[in-house]
């Protein structure tokens, strides 16, 4: 199946912690990252997820938002460290594209004025945030 998200991650389930309506599954990515998806208990049963099985963690790149470094404090747990490899502005909107510190690429879309603000440019450090709700899974 092709899908429209430009983040998909491959890894391997290490965890999931499962609940009457939701369940939370831990991944480590072919990158060495580690995320945690928040899906549906019934999502778990019908993708046939499990430790040890193969996935992919699927995050649209307008789920994805973009830090200069790491964030204490804050609910999302899904802070993955990297490299800007490049920025395309747009008038109203800009995409940038980041190499995982584990080597995987990653894109979010951020505003312009997030980008002139923060200052991402090719070489900076960023660290991307995503929820743990914007994390889907797929198993093929």
């Amino acid at each position: 199946m092709s899908l429209s998200i430009r983040n998909q991650l491959p890894g391997t389930v290490i965890a999931v912690s499962g609940g009457p309506a939701m369940a939370t599954v831990r991944i480590r990515l072919d990158s060495g990252d580690e995320v945690t998806s928040a899906v549906t208990a019934d999502a778990v049963t019908e993708l046939g997820i499990f430790p040890g099985g193969a996935v992919s963690a699927l995050m649209k790149a307008s789920e994805v938002a973009l830090a200069t470094a790491r964030v204490e404090g804050l609910s999302i747990r899904n802070q993955l460290p990297g490299t800007v490899t490049s920025v395309t502005p747009g008038a109203a909107m800009a995409t940038v594209r980041l190499r995982l510190d584990g080597g995987q690429d990653l894109t979010a879309v951020i505003t312009k004025d997030a980008l002139d603000e923060l200052g991402f440019a090719a070489g900076s450090t960023a660290v991307a945030l995503v929820k743990a709700t914007e994390i889907s899974l797929s198993t093929a």
